[in-house]
Protein backbone atom coordinates (compact mmCIF):
# COMPACT_ATOMS: atom_id res chain seq x y z
CA UNK A 1 0.00 0.00 0.00
CA UNK A 2 1.05 3.68 -0.82
CA UNK A 3 2.24 5.76 1.78
CA UNK A 4 -0.83 8.10 3.19
CA UNK A 5 1.93 10.55 4.68
CA UNK A 6 4.01 11.43 1.32
CA UNK A 7 4.39 10.55 -1.93
CA UNK A 8 8.19 8.86 -2.28
CA UNK A 9 7.40 8.58 -6.10
CA UNK A 10 6.64 12.54 -6.48
CA UNK A 11 9.88 13.04 -4.35
CA UNK A 12 12.01 10.39 -6.59
CA UNK A 13 10.95 12.31 -9.50
CA UNK A 14 11.76 16.08 -8.22
CA UNK A 15 14.81 15.06 -6.58
CA UNK A 16 16.41 13.29 -9.31
CA UNK A 17 14.31 13.75 -13.18
CA UNK A 18 13.67 17.51 -12.44
CA UNK A 19 16.53 19.05 -10.01
CA UNK A 20 19.28 16.22 -10.61
CA UNK A 21 20.40 16.26 -7.39
CA UNK A 22 22.47 13.72 -7.74
CA UNK A 23 24.63 15.50 -9.95
CA UNK A 24 25.51 17.90 -7.26
CA UNK A 25 28.09 14.38 -5.87
CA UNK A 26 30.36 16.35 -8.81
CA UNK A 27 31.36 19.02 -6.53
CA UNK A 28 33.74 18.52 -3.63
CA UNK A 29 31.89 18.56 -0.54
CA UNK A 30 29.30 16.08 -1.91
CA UNK A 31 31.88 13.56 -3.23
CA UNK A 32 31.35 11.00 -0.64
CA UNK A 33 27.69 10.73 -1.82
CA UNK A 34 25.79 9.06 -4.63
CA UNK A 35 22.43 8.43 -6.00
CA UNK A 36 22.48 5.18 -3.53
CA UNK A 37 23.50 7.28 -0.36
CA UNK A 38 21.02 10.06 -1.16
CA UNK A 39 17.52 6.70 -1.36
CA UNK A 40 19.16 5.16 1.41
CA UNK A 41 18.49 8.23 3.76
CA UNK A 42 15.43 9.47 2.10
CA UNK A 43 14.29 5.60 2.87
CA UNK A 44 15.98 6.24 6.40
CA UNK A 45 13.47 9.14 6.72
CA UNK A 46 10.70 7.22 5.57
CA UNK A 47 10.66 4.59 7.85
CA UNK A 48 11.72 7.01 11.20
CA UNK A 49 8.79 8.94 9.65
CA UNK A 50 6.55 5.92 9.52
CA UNK A 51 7.20 4.15 12.50
CA UNK A 52 8.26 6.89 14.99
CA UNK A 53 6.22 9.77 14.16
CA UNK A 54 3.60 9.10 12.69
CA UNK A 55 1.98 6.79 15.49
CA UNK A 56 1.53 9.43 18.07
CA UNK A 57 0.50 12.76 15.79
CA UNK A 58 -3.25 12.30 16.83
CA UNK A 59 -2.17 11.65 20.77
CA UNK A 60 -0.58 15.01 20.62
CA UNK A 61 -3.44 16.49 19.57
CA UNK A 62 -5.55 15.02 22.27
CA UNK A 63 -2.79 14.94 24.92
CA UNK A 64 -0.99 18.57 24.63
CA UNK A 65 1.91 19.00 27.04
CA UNK A 66 1.13 20.17 30.72
CA UNK A 67 3.04 22.46 32.97
CA UNK A 68 2.69 21.89 36.77
CA UNK A 69 4.16 24.93 37.72
CA UNK A 70 8.05 23.17 38.11
CA UNK A 71 8.47 20.57 34.80
CA UNK A 72 6.64 20.12 31.42
CA UNK A 73 5.16 17.30 30.48
CA UNK A 74 5.05 15.68 27.12
CA UNK A 75 3.82 12.27 25.67
CA UNK A 76 6.76 9.79 25.91
CA UNK A 77 6.67 8.95 22.57
CA UNK A 78 7.57 12.57 21.63
CA UNK A 79 10.91 11.80 22.98
CA UNK A 80 11.52 8.02 21.38
CA UNK A 81 10.95 9.91 18.07
CA UNK A 82 12.99 12.50 18.62
CA UNK A 83 16.00 10.80 19.84
CA UNK A 84 15.39 8.39 16.84
CA UNK A 85 15.52 11.27 14.74
CA UNK A 86 18.61 12.70 15.95
CA UNK A 87 20.61 9.34 16.26
CA UNK A 88 19.87 8.78 12.79
CA UNK A 89 22.10 12.02 12.40
CA UNK A 90 19.00 14.23 10.88
CA UNK A 91 20.24 17.55 13.08
CA UNK A 92 23.40 17.42 11.37
CA UNK A 93 22.79 16.17 8.21
CA UNK A 94 23.97 19.26 6.16
CA UNK A 95 26.29 20.40 8.57
CA UNK A 96 30.10 19.76 7.51
CA UNK A 97 31.50 16.51 8.47
CA UNK A 98 33.94 18.14 11.05
CA UNK A 99 31.41 18.79 13.45
CA UNK A 100 29.16 15.17 12.82
CA UNK A 101 27.08 16.13 10.00
CA UNK A 102 26.41 14.19 7.55
CA UNK A 103 27.52 17.60 4.55
CA UNK A 104 24.12 15.83 2.30
CA UNK A 105 22.96 18.58 -0.24
CA UNK A 106 20.14 20.85 1.13
CA UNK A 107 17.41 19.58 -1.49
CA UNK A 108 17.89 15.75 0.31
CA UNK A 109 17.88 17.34 3.80
CA UNK A 110 14.36 19.18 2.62
CA UNK A 111 12.91 16.19 1.27
CA UNK A 112 13.77 13.92 4.48
CA UNK A 113 12.48 16.65 6.51
CA UNK A 114 9.05 16.55 4.30
CA UNK A 115 8.47 13.17 5.57
CA UNK A 116 8.66 13.68 9.41
CA UNK A 117 6.85 17.54 9.09
CA UNK A 118 3.84 15.39 7.10
CA UNK A 119 4.08 12.45 9.90
CA UNK A 120 3.66 14.60 12.35
CA UNK A 121 4.33 18.57 12.79
CA UNK A 122 4.45 19.18 16.39
CA UNK A 123 7.35 16.61 17.42
CA UNK A 124 9.34 17.55 14.25
CA UNK A 125 8.93 21.33 15.25
CA UNK A 126 11.38 20.42 18.05
CA UNK A 127 13.89 19.25 15.46
CA UNK A 128 13.67 22.15 12.77
CA UNK A 129 14.72 24.41 15.43
CA UNK A 130 17.41 22.65 16.68
CA UNK A 131 18.66 23.02 13.38
CA UNK A 132 18.15 26.39 12.82
CA UNK A 133 19.61 27.58 16.19
CA UNK A 134 22.89 24.72 15.24
CA UNK A 135 23.28 26.06 11.86
CA UNK A 136 23.39 30.26 13.14
CA UNK A 137 25.78 29.38 15.57
CA UNK A 138 27.88 27.26 13.03
CA UNK A 139 27.72 30.74 10.57
CA UNK A 140 28.03 33.38 13.25
CA UNK A 141 29.12 31.88 16.48
CA UNK A 142 33.29 31.32 17.72
CA UNK A 143 34.86 28.13 17.70
CA UNK A 144 34.30 27.78 21.30
CA UNK A 145 30.43 28.32 21.03
CA UNK A 146 30.28 25.68 18.01
CA UNK A 147 32.08 22.80 20.40
CA UNK A 148 30.03 24.05 23.58
CA UNK A 149 26.49 24.12 21.70
CA UNK A 150 26.39 22.93 18.30
CA UNK A 151 28.13 19.25 18.96
CA UNK A 152 25.56 18.42 21.48
CA UNK A 153 22.70 19.90 19.37
CA UNK A 154 24.32 17.44 16.58
CA UNK A 155 24.06 14.53 18.80
CA UNK A 156 20.66 15.19 19.94
CA UNK A 157 21.96 16.05 23.75
CA UNK A 158 20.76 19.77 23.14
CA UNK A 159 17.74 21.33 21.45
CA UNK A 160 17.42 24.71 20.59
CA UNK A 161 15.38 27.68 20.06
CA UNK A 162 14.95 31.52 18.81
CA UNK A 163 13.32 34.25 20.70
CA UNK A 164 12.63 37.17 18.95
CA UNK A 165 9.03 38.09 19.94
CA UNK A 166 7.99 39.86 23.31
CA UNK A 167 4.28 39.95 25.02
CA UNK A 168 4.43 44.11 24.19
CA UNK A 169 6.32 44.22 20.56
CA UNK A 170 4.61 40.78 18.83
CA UNK A 171 6.07 41.10 15.26
CA UNK A 172 7.48 44.62 15.57
CA UNK A 173 10.99 43.91 16.61
CA UNK A 174 11.87 47.55 16.93
CA UNK A 175 10.06 47.60 20.36
CA UNK A 176 12.24 44.55 21.73
CA UNK A 177 13.16 45.60 25.41
CA UNK A 178 14.72 42.90 26.50
CA UNK A 179 17.92 43.91 27.83
CA UNK A 180 21.22 42.67 28.32
CA UNK A 181 24.27 44.10 30.82
CA UNK A 182 28.03 43.79 30.17
CA UNK A 183 29.53 41.99 32.97
CA UNK A 184 33.12 42.66 31.29
CA UNK A 185 33.81 39.46 31.53
CA UNK A 186 32.97 38.21 28.19
CA UNK A 187 29.08 37.31 29.86
CA UNK A 188 25.87 39.56 29.99
CA UNK A 189 23.58 39.18 32.18
CA UNK A 190 19.68 39.53 30.60
CA UNK A 191 16.33 40.37 31.80
CA UNK A 192 13.22 40.55 29.95
CA UNK A 193 10.13 38.82 28.69
CA UNK A 194 10.01 36.69 25.42
CA UNK A 195 6.61 35.30 23.93
CA UNK A 196 5.49 32.54 21.55
CA UNK A 197 8.74 30.48 21.51
CA UNK A 198 8.28 27.39 20.48
CA UNK A 199 10.23 24.63 21.85
CA UNK A 200 11.10 26.73 24.79
CA UNK A 201 10.52 24.43 27.50
CA UNK A 202 10.57 20.78 28.32
CA UNK A 203 12.12 17.81 29.30
CA UNK A 204 13.92 16.33 26.06
CA UNK A 205 17.05 16.83 25.97
CA UNK A 206 19.71 17.99 28.76
CA UNK A 207 20.04 21.48 27.70
CA UNK A 208 17.83 23.83 25.94
CA UNK A 209 20.06 26.63 23.91
CA UNK A 210 18.04 29.72 23.46
CA UNK A 211 18.96 32.63 21.10
CA UNK A 212 17.82 35.74 21.94
CA UNK A 213 17.35 39.37 21.10
CA UNK A 214 18.19 41.79 23.37
CA UNK A 215 19.16 45.49 23.72
CA UNK A 216 22.47 46.56 25.33
CA UNK A 217 22.03 49.37 26.80
CA UNK A 218 23.47 52.83 25.04
CA UNK A 219 22.32 50.66 21.84
CA UNK A 220 20.73 52.64 18.99
CA UNK A 221 17.22 52.98 19.31
CA UNK A 222 15.53 50.20 16.76
CA UNK A 223 16.46 47.34 15.00
CA UNK A 224 19.77 48.92 14.49
CA UNK A 225 20.47 48.08 18.39
CA UNK A 226 19.43 44.58 18.47
CA UNK A 227 21.78 42.13 19.57
CA UNK A 228 21.86 38.16 19.66
CA UNK A 229 22.70 35.96 22.72
CA UNK A 230 23.31 32.34 23.23
CA UNK A 231 21.25 31.86 26.66
CA UNK A 232 20.85 28.00 27.88
CA UNK A 233 18.99 26.47 30.20
CA UNK A 234 21.78 25.54 32.20
CA UNK A 235 25.16 26.96 31.96
CA UNK A 236 27.89 24.49 30.57
CA UNK A 237 30.86 24.15 32.60
CA UNK A 238 34.58 24.32 30.63
CA UNK A 239 34.40 20.09 30.48
CA UNK A 240 31.15 19.61 28.65
CA UNK A 241 28.99 19.24 31.79
CA UNK A 242 25.96 21.08 32.88
CA UNK A 243 26.17 23.72 35.37
CA UNK A 244 24.12 25.97 37.07
CA UNK A 245 20.33 26.45 35.77
CA UNK A 246 20.50 29.54 34.41
CA UNK A 247 17.47 32.08 34.61
CA UNK A 248 15.47 31.26 31.96
CA UNK A 249 12.00 30.46 33.52
CA UNK A 250 8.88 29.22 32.08
CA UNK A 251 6.06 31.41 32.69
CA UNK A 252 3.54 29.52 30.98
CA UNK A 253 2.18 27.48 28.14
CA UNK A 254 -0.09 29.09 25.34
CA UNK A 255 -2.88 26.24 23.93
CA UNK A 256 -2.98 26.07 20.40
CA UNK A 257 -5.83 25.28 17.87
CA UNK A 258 -3.04 22.67 16.16
CA UNK A 259 0.01 21.47 16.66
CA UNK A 260 -0.59 20.94 20.19
CA UNK A 261 2.89 18.52 20.63
CA UNK A 262 5.13 21.27 20.53
CA UNK A 263 5.28 23.08 23.56
CA UNK A 264 4.59 26.99 22.96
CA UNK A 265 5.82 29.25 25.67
CA UNK A 266 5.78 32.76 27.61
CA UNK A 267 9.61 33.01 29.12
CA UNK A 268 11.08 34.80 31.96
CA UNK A 269 14.73 36.10 31.55
CA UNK A 270 16.85 37.24 34.54
CA UNK A 271 13.23 37.34 36.85
CA UNK A 272 15.72 36.01 40.01
CA UNK A 273 13.93 32.33 40.23
CA UNK A 274 17.51 31.25 39.51
CA UNK A 275 20.75 33.45 40.34
CA UNK A 276 23.71 31.87 38.77
CA UNK A 277 26.98 32.92 40.46
CA UNK A 278 24.90 34.63 43.23
CA UNK A 279 23.81 37.21 40.98
CA UNK A 280 20.42 38.72 38.84
CA UNK A 281 20.15 37.90 35.44
CA UNK A 282 20.12 35.21 33.27
CA UNK A 283 23.43 34.63 31.74
CA UNK A 284 23.75 35.25 28.22
CA UNK A 285 27.16 35.15 25.47
CA UNK A 286 27.17 37.55 22.46
CA UNK A 287 27.31 36.02 19.48
CA UNK A 288 29.52 38.09 16.90
CA UNK A 289 29.05 41.86 17.31
CA UNK A 290 26.60 43.91 18.85
CA UNK A 291 24.34 45.59 17.34
CA UNK A 292 24.14 42.97 14.36
CA UNK A 293 21.74 40.80 15.83
CA UNK A 294 18.71 41.21 13.89
CA UNK A 295 21.35 40.22 10.36
CA UNK A 296 22.29 37.28 12.15
CA UNK A 297 18.84 36.22 13.64
CA UNK A 298 17.95 36.24 10.22
CA UNK A 299 20.12 33.64 8.83
CA UNK A 300 17.65 31.29 11.27
CA UNK A 301 14.36 33.18 10.42
CA UNK A 302 14.91 32.84 6.61
CA UNK A 303 15.52 29.24 7.39
CA UNK A 304 12.45 28.68 9.37
CA UNK A 305 10.55 30.34 6.96
CA UNK A 306 11.05 28.07 4.25
CA UNK A 307 10.82 24.97 6.62
CA UNK A 308 7.60 26.46 7.57
CA UNK A 309 6.59 26.42 3.92
CA UNK A 310 7.71 22.90 3.89
CA UNK A 311 5.37 22.17 6.81
CA UNK A 312 2.91 23.77 4.88
CA UNK A 313 2.86 22.29 1.75
CA UNK A 314 3.27 18.73 3.31
CA UNK A 315 0.39 18.96 5.39
CA UNK A 316 -1.84 19.72 2.64
CA UNK A 317 -0.03 16.71 1.01
CA UNK A 318 -0.77 14.49 3.46
CA UNK A 319 -4.42 15.77 3.61
CA UNK A 320 -4.65 15.26 -0.41
CA UNK A 321 -3.21 11.57 0.17
CA UNK A 322 -5.91 10.40 2.93
CA UNK A 323 -8.53 12.11 0.97
CA UNK A 324 -7.64 10.60 -2.72
CA UNK A 325 -7.76 7.40 -0.92
CA UNK A 326 -10.99 7.73 1.02
CA UNK A 327 -12.99 8.88 -2.74
CA UNK A 328 -11.18 5.87 -3.92
CA UNK A 329 -12.81 4.10 -1.24
CA UNK A 330 -15.97 5.74 -0.34
CA UNK A 331 -18.82 4.19 -2.62
CA UNK A 332 -22.19 7.29 -2.74
CA UNK A 333 -24.30 8.29 -5.07
CA UNK A 334 -24.33 7.24 -9.01
CA UNK A 335 -23.71 9.10 -12.25
CA UNK A 336 -25.77 12.22 -12.65
CA UNK A 337 -27.03 10.90 -16.19
CA UNK A 338 -28.27 7.57 -14.07
CA UNK A 339 -31.29 7.78 -13.17
CA UNK A 340 -32.21 3.75 -12.05
CA UNK A 341 -31.88 4.04 -7.78
CA UNK A 342 -31.54 0.33 -7.86
CA UNK A 343 -28.43 0.00 -10.08
CA UNK A 344 -24.73 0.06 -7.71
CA UNK A 345 -23.56 3.24 -5.82
CA UNK A 346 -20.16 4.58 -7.09
CA UNK A 347 -16.72 5.01 -5.09
CA UNK A 348 -17.27 9.33 -4.85
CA UNK A 349 -13.91 9.81 -6.55
CA UNK A 350 -16.56 8.96 -10.39
CA UNK A 351 -18.08 12.18 -9.72
CA UNK A 352 -16.63 15.31 -11.55
CA UNK A 353 -16.81 17.46 -8.37
CA UNK A 354 -14.57 15.50 -5.96
CA UNK A 355 -12.22 14.90 -9.23
CA UNK A 356 -11.86 18.75 -9.47
CA UNK A 357 -11.23 18.74 -5.65
CA UNK A 358 -8.63 16.83 -5.40
CA UNK A 359 -7.24 17.94 -8.78
CA UNK A 360 -6.93 21.20 -7.01
CA UNK A 361 -5.08 19.39 -3.70
CA UNK A 362 -2.79 17.88 -6.25
CA UNK A 363 -1.88 21.04 -8.19
CA UNK A 364 -1.28 22.88 -4.51
CA UNK A 365 0.30 20.04 -2.62
CA UNK A 366 3.07 18.78 -5.47
CA UNK A 367 3.26 22.21 -6.48
CA UNK A 368 4.10 23.35 -3.32
CA UNK A 369 6.68 20.70 -2.55
CA UNK A 370 8.63 21.62 -6.03
CA UNK A 371 8.90 25.03 -4.81
CA UNK A 372 10.43 24.32 -1.38
CA UNK A 373 12.88 21.40 -3.03
CA UNK A 374 13.71 24.06 -5.39
CA UNK A 375 14.60 26.30 -2.37
CA UNK A 376 16.73 24.29 -1.40
CA UNK A 377 18.63 23.53 -4.71
CA UNK A 378 18.88 27.15 -4.47
CA UNK A 379 21.23 26.45 -1.09
CA UNK A 380 23.06 24.28 -2.52
CA UNK A 381 24.03 26.38 -5.90
CA UNK A 382 24.61 28.92 -3.39
CA UNK A 383 27.04 27.37 -1.43
CA UNK A 384 28.59 25.32 -3.48
CA UNK A 385 28.29 26.05 -7.71
CA UNK A 386 31.32 26.83 -9.87
CA UNK A 387 31.59 30.27 -10.02
CA UNK A 388 31.04 33.24 -7.61
CA UNK A 389 28.23 34.55 -9.93
CA UNK A 390 26.28 31.54 -9.92
CA UNK A 391 26.70 31.28 -6.26
CA UNK A 392 25.87 35.14 -6.11
CA UNK A 393 22.67 34.50 -8.46
CA UNK A 394 21.11 31.69 -6.36
CA UNK A 395 21.35 34.11 -3.16
CA UNK A 396 19.71 36.73 -5.15
CA UNK A 397 16.67 34.58 -6.08
CA UNK A 398 16.56 32.73 -3.21
CA UNK A 399 15.94 35.57 -0.98
CA UNK A 400 13.33 36.73 -3.98
CA UNK A 401 11.31 33.60 -2.96
CA UNK A 402 12.04 33.26 0.39
CA UNK A 403 8.75 35.06 1.06
CA UNK A 404 6.67 33.18 -1.74
CA UNK A 405 7.89 29.72 -0.15
CA UNK A 406 6.48 30.65 3.03
CA UNK A 407 3.72 32.14 2.40
CA UNK A 408 2.40 30.53 -0.44
CA UNK A 409 2.00 26.76 0.74
CA UNK A 410 0.93 28.89 3.98
CA UNK A 411 -2.19 29.66 2.19
CA UNK A 412 -2.76 27.28 -0.84
CA UNK A 413 -2.14 23.99 1.21
CA UNK A 414 -4.30 24.87 3.81
CA UNK A 415 -7.28 25.19 1.09
CA UNK A 416 -6.16 21.75 0.27
CA UNK A 417 -6.26 20.92 3.63
CA UNK A 418 -9.57 22.33 3.56
CA UNK A 419 -10.58 21.04 0.25
CA UNK A 420 -9.83 17.32 2.10
CA UNK A 421 -12.30 17.81 4.94
CA UNK A 422 -14.72 18.69 2.07
CA UNK A 423 -14.25 15.28 0.16
CA UNK A 424 -15.19 13.63 2.70
CA UNK A 425 -17.86 15.26 3.39
CA UNK A 426 -19.52 15.15 7.18
CA UNK A 427 -16.80 12.74 8.24
CA UNK A 428 -14.37 15.22 7.39
CA UNK A 429 -14.87 18.03 10.05
CA UNK A 430 -14.89 15.02 12.99
CA UNK A 431 -12.24 13.79 14.76
CA UNK A 432 -12.42 10.08 13.90
CA UNK A 433 -10.57 11.45 10.60
CA UNK A 434 -7.16 12.62 10.26
CA UNK A 435 -7.75 15.70 7.97
CA UNK A 436 -9.68 18.04 10.57
CA UNK A 437 -6.26 18.15 12.58
CA UNK A 438 -4.53 18.55 9.15
CA UNK A 439 -6.48 21.68 8.85
CA UNK A 440 -5.88 22.97 12.22
CA UNK A 441 -2.14 22.18 12.47
CA UNK A 442 -1.47 23.91 8.99
CA UNK A 443 -4.17 27.01 10.21
CA UNK A 444 -1.11 28.15 12.10
CA UNK A 445 1.04 28.28 9.24
CA UNK A 446 -0.01 31.30 7.94
CA UNK A 447 1.13 32.82 11.16
CA UNK A 448 3.99 31.31 12.01
CA UNK A 449 7.65 32.94 10.69
CA UNK A 450 5.85 36.16 10.02
CA UNK A 451 2.27 36.34 8.46
CA UNK A 452 1.09 36.98 5.12
CA UNK A 453 1.21 40.78 5.45
CA UNK A 454 4.66 40.55 6.60
CA UNK A 455 5.91 38.93 3.60
CA UNK A 456 4.14 40.89 1.53
CA UNK A 457 5.99 43.95 2.76
CA UNK A 458 9.10 42.21 2.75
CA UNK A 459 8.31 41.12 -0.73
CA UNK A 460 7.19 44.01 -2.68
CA UNK A 461 8.75 46.85 -0.01
CA UNK A 462 12.21 44.89 -0.27
CA UNK A 463 12.95 41.92 -2.02
CA UNK A 464 11.62 43.40 -5.91
CA UNK A 465 14.03 46.55 -5.23
CA UNK A 466 16.79 45.70 -3.66
CA UNK A 467 20.28 46.03 -5.55
CA UNK A 468 18.11 48.17 -8.11
CA UNK A 469 15.38 45.43 -8.97
CA UNK A 470 18.22 42.85 -9.53
CA UNK A 471 16.76 39.86 -7.73
CA UNK A 472 13.23 40.55 -9.73
CA UNK A 473 15.71 40.62 -13.18
CA UNK A 474 16.74 37.33 -12.79
CA UNK A 475 13.79 35.73 -11.80
CA UNK A 476 12.00 37.06 -15.02
CA UNK A 477 15.06 36.16 -16.56
CA UNK A 478 14.63 32.32 -15.35
CA UNK A 479 11.08 32.22 -15.83
CA UNK A 480 11.64 33.12 -19.30
CA UNK A 481 14.42 30.89 -19.74
CA UNK A 482 12.21 28.16 -18.79
CA UNK A 483 9.38 29.43 -21.05
CA UNK A 484 11.34 29.57 -24.13
CA UNK A 485 12.76 25.60 -23.31
CA UNK A 486 8.68 24.61 -22.81
CA UNK A 487 7.91 26.69 -26.15
CA UNK A 488 10.50 23.97 -28.11
CA UNK A 489 8.68 21.18 -26.30
CA UNK A 490 5.26 22.03 -28.26
CA UNK A 491 1.62 21.38 -27.65
CA UNK A 492 0.20 22.16 -24.30
CA UNK A 493 3.59 23.19 -23.19
CA UNK A 494 4.28 25.62 -25.42
CA UNK A 495 1.06 27.26 -24.75
CA UNK A 496 1.65 27.15 -21.50
CA UNK A 497 4.59 28.60 -21.94
CA UNK A 498 3.52 31.56 -23.39
CA UNK A 499 0.74 31.83 -20.61
CA UNK A 500 3.69 32.17 -18.43
CA UNK A 501 6.20 34.33 -20.43
CA UNK A 502 2.97 36.86 -21.07
CA UNK A 503 1.89 36.87 -16.79
CA UNK A 504 5.50 37.36 -15.82
CA UNK A 505 6.60 40.41 -17.81
CA UNK A 506 3.48 41.42 -16.71
CA UNK A 507 4.38 41.05 -13.00
CA UNK A 508 7.40 43.31 -14.15
CA UNK A 509 5.69 45.55 -15.99
CA UNK A 510 3.44 46.34 -13.01
CA UNK A 511 6.27 46.47 -10.32
CA UNK A 512 7.66 49.23 -12.19
CA UNK A 513 4.17 50.98 -12.00
CA UNK A 514 3.66 50.82 -8.77
CA UNK A 515 7.04 51.74 -7.70
CA UNK A 516 6.71 54.57 -10.25
CA UNK A 517 3.37 55.77 -9.11
CA UNK A 518 5.47 57.38 -6.11
CA UNK A 519 2.59 56.89 -3.61
CA UNK A 520 4.33 54.09 -1.48
CA UNK A 521 1.54 54.57 1.21
CA UNK A 522 -1.30 53.06 -1.37
CA UNK A 523 1.94 50.70 -3.00
CA UNK A 524 2.45 48.57 0.32
CA UNK A 525 -1.01 48.75 1.45
CA UNK A 526 -1.72 46.28 -1.70
CA UNK A 527 1.18 44.04 -0.66
CA UNK A 528 -0.77 41.18 0.26
CA UNK A 529 -2.81 41.42 -3.07
CA UNK A 530 1.02 41.26 -5.09
CA UNK A 531 2.57 38.72 -2.98
CA UNK A 532 -0.57 36.14 -3.69
CA UNK A 533 -0.17 36.94 -7.39
CA UNK A 534 3.30 36.91 -7.51
CA UNK A 535 3.40 33.65 -5.98
CA UNK A 536 1.24 32.11 -8.61
CA UNK A 537 3.16 33.34 -11.09
CA UNK A 538 5.88 31.31 -8.98
CA UNK A 539 4.14 27.91 -8.81
CA UNK A 540 2.84 28.36 -12.62
CA UNK A 541 6.97 28.47 -13.33
CA UNK A 542 7.19 25.19 -10.73
CA UNK A 543 4.23 23.58 -12.82
CA UNK A 544 5.84 24.06 -16.63
CA UNK A 545 9.02 22.85 -15.30
CA UNK A 546 7.84 19.79 -14.08
CA UNK A 547 5.82 19.54 -17.21
CA UNK A 548 8.82 20.08 -19.73
CA UNK A 549 10.31 17.17 -17.71
CA UNK A 550 6.91 14.86 -17.73
CA UNK A 551 6.10 15.66 -21.17
CA UNK A 552 9.05 13.72 -22.18
CA UNK A 553 7.55 10.38 -20.37
CA UNK A 554 4.74 8.43 -20.56
CA UNK A 555 2.90 6.51 -18.15
CA UNK A 556 -0.02 7.46 -15.51
CA UNK A 557 2.35 9.35 -13.02
CA UNK A 558 3.27 11.58 -16.17
CA UNK A 559 -0.02 11.85 -17.26
CA UNK A 560 -1.19 12.95 -13.66
CA UNK A 561 1.46 16.06 -13.85
CA UNK A 562 0.46 17.11 -17.25
CA UNK A 563 -3.01 17.16 -16.01
CA UNK A 564 -1.91 18.91 -12.86
CA UNK A 565 -0.60 21.65 -14.95
CA UNK A 566 -3.19 21.63 -17.41
CA UNK A 567 -5.89 22.92 -14.20
CA UNK A 568 -3.13 25.29 -12.76
CA UNK A 569 -2.54 27.39 -16.12
CA UNK A 570 -6.46 27.14 -16.82
CA UNK A 571 -7.74 27.48 -13.73
CA UNK A 572 -4.95 29.04 -10.99
CA UNK A 573 -2.84 31.28 -13.03
CA UNK A 574 -5.74 33.49 -14.94
CA UNK A 575 -6.34 34.74 -11.29
CA UNK A 576 -3.55 36.80 -11.04
CA UNK A 577 -5.35 39.11 -14.42
CA UNK A 578 -7.87 40.73 -12.01
CA UNK A 579 -5.45 41.05 -9.25
CA UNK A 580 -3.02 42.67 -11.55
CA UNK A 581 -5.81 45.27 -12.50
CA UNK A 582 -6.44 45.95 -9.07
CA UNK A 583 -2.80 46.30 -8.03
CA UNK A 584 -2.56 49.35 -10.88
CA UNK A 585 -5.58 50.78 -9.70
CA UNK A 586 -3.90 51.06 -6.27
CA UNK A 587 -7.08 50.93 -4.41
CA UNK A 588 -7.23 52.94 -1.28
CA UNK A 589 -9.92 51.04 0.44
CA UNK A 590 -8.93 49.92 3.63
CA UNK A 591 -5.58 52.62 3.49
CA UNK A 592 -8.84 55.05 3.66
CA UNK A 593 -11.14 52.98 6.20
CA UNK A 594 -11.11 54.82 9.31
CA UNK A 595 -10.76 52.72 13.01
CA UNK A 596 -14.30 54.50 13.88
CA UNK A 597 -16.05 53.04 10.56
CA UNK A 598 -15.92 49.90 11.63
Amino acid sequence: MDSLILSRRDLDFLLFEWLEVDRLTERDRFADHSRDTFEAVLDLAETIATNEFAPHNKLNDSSEPTFDGTTVTVNPEVKKAVDAFSHAGFIGSTMDESVGGMQLPSAVSFACFAWFAAANVGTAGYTMLTIGNANLIVSHGTPEQIDTYVRPMVEGRFFGTMCLSEPQAGSSLADVATRAEDLGDGTYRLFGNKMWISGGDHELSENIVHLVLARIPGSPPGVKGLSLFIVPKFLVNDDGSLGERNDVVLAGLNHKMGQRGLTNTLLNFGEGVHTPGGQAGAVGYLVGEANRGLAYMFHMMNEARISVGMGATVLGYTGYLHALQYAKERPQGRPVLEKDPSSPQVPIITHPDVRRMLLAQKAYAEGGLALTLYCGKLVDEQHTAATEQERVDAELLLDLLTPIAKSWPSQWCLEANSLAIQVHGGYGYTREYNVEQFYRDNRLNPIHEGTHGIQGLDLLGRKVVMRDGAALRLFIERVVETATRGAAVGGDVATWSAQLEESVLDLAGLTGELWGSGEFDAVLANATTYLEAFGHVVLAWMWLEQAIVASAESGDFYAGKLQAARYFFAVELPKTGPQFDLLRSLDRSALQMDAAWF
